[in-house]
């Protein structure tokens, strides 16, 4: 790219860093995104700075971008990360016109998450070889992923002092660097004490590692990666053919809410969303009941 594609990336992640505080892992996204059509510039308009481009130059890399195989949430989320480009170089005053302003993404449909049942659930926790030596540790991370609905980054993040066993809460740092407080299941905190007492405490941490609640072999903290392999492995131990990853329980705890009859706002609360309506997709599955029940009990279905 060239040097002023290059310096206002740069000015943009600084600025998505210390303005808005994202995390490492969605300044990479939205800059990634951008290079995109900073990469995509060099071939098709040369001679086009990113504060030069127009409306029309932005359309022809969205519809160029659409003849790929690329799904439409891709295109979608591409298309996001230009847009707080261009109104991180308004807010700036690079800019007096903001050419991605009229600029359209796919329509998207709200795709369903997968989630698990209640039973199987309680099926993949039993898969879990307690007898093992990470047995204890893995039946408190999903036993928590469940409990607490929690993304899992905010589980491998989990420090020590966040978990607040007297009340019954842990402490979270979310999206943004957002606190929010969370409950926490009695199984869970059960699961989480014996891992601490019978296995975390004969580990030595790694240097920089103390305080980190869920630990390797090595003594660090886990990695996402981590995460998803442990529960993809104890699916298939479980016999689950579902495509189970650390979200699938996310999903799963704020669905079970839903059908239990929980508030939606207080559902919003634990898992951390800023808007109602990411929530409102979890009613999916009692508005399913709702309907059978009219089929089956009114009488004039």
């Amino acid at each position: 790219m060239t040097k002023a594609w290059e310096t206002y990336l740069r000015q943009f992640r600084h600025h998505l860093k210390l303005e808005r505080s994202l995390s490492e892992n969605s300044i990479e996204a939205y800059t990634s995104d951008v290079e995109k059509l900073g990469i995509y510039c060099e071939t098709h308009f040369p001679e086009k700075s990113p504060l030069q481009l127009e409306l029309e130059h932005l359309r022809r890399f969205v519809n160029d971008l659409a003849q790929l195989e690329i799904s439409d949430y891709t295109q979608a989320r591409i298309i996001s990360g230009i847009k707080a480009f261009y109104r991180f170089l308004m807010y700036e005053d690079k800019l007096t016109e903001d050419p991605a302003q009229l600029l359209e993404a796919p329509k998207l449909g709200r795709k369903l998450p997968d989630t698990l049942s209640f039973a199987e659930i309680e099926k993949l926790l039993e898969a879990i070889p307690l007898g093992e030596s990470e047995g204890h540790r893995n039946r408190a991370i999903m036993e928590m992923l469940y409990s607490s609905g929690l993304r899992v980054s905010e589980l491998t993040e989990l420090k020590k002092g966040q978990i607040f066993s007297d009340i019954g809460f842990l402490r979270v740092i979310g999206k943004g660097n957002k606190e929010r407080l969370v409950p926490i299941g009695k199984d869970a905190l059960n699961y989480l004490r014996i891992y601490e007492e019978e296995v975390r405490v004969h580990q030595t941490p790694a240097k920089g590692h103390e305080e980190f609640v869920f630990l390797n072999r090595r003594g660090k903290k886990l990695t996402r990666v981590m995460i998803f392999l442990i529960i993809k492995k104890t699916a298939e131990q479980a016999g689950i053919q579902k495509n189970i990853s650390p979200h699938t329980f996310r999903h799963s705890f704020a669905t079970h809410l839903i059908e239990g009859g929980a508030d939606l706002r207080a559902v919003q609360e634990m898992l951390g969303h800023e808007s109602i309506t990411t929530t409102e997709i979890y009613t999916h599955l009692d508005r399913d009941y709702l309907r059978q029940v009219l089929t089956d009990f009114h009488p004039r279905k």
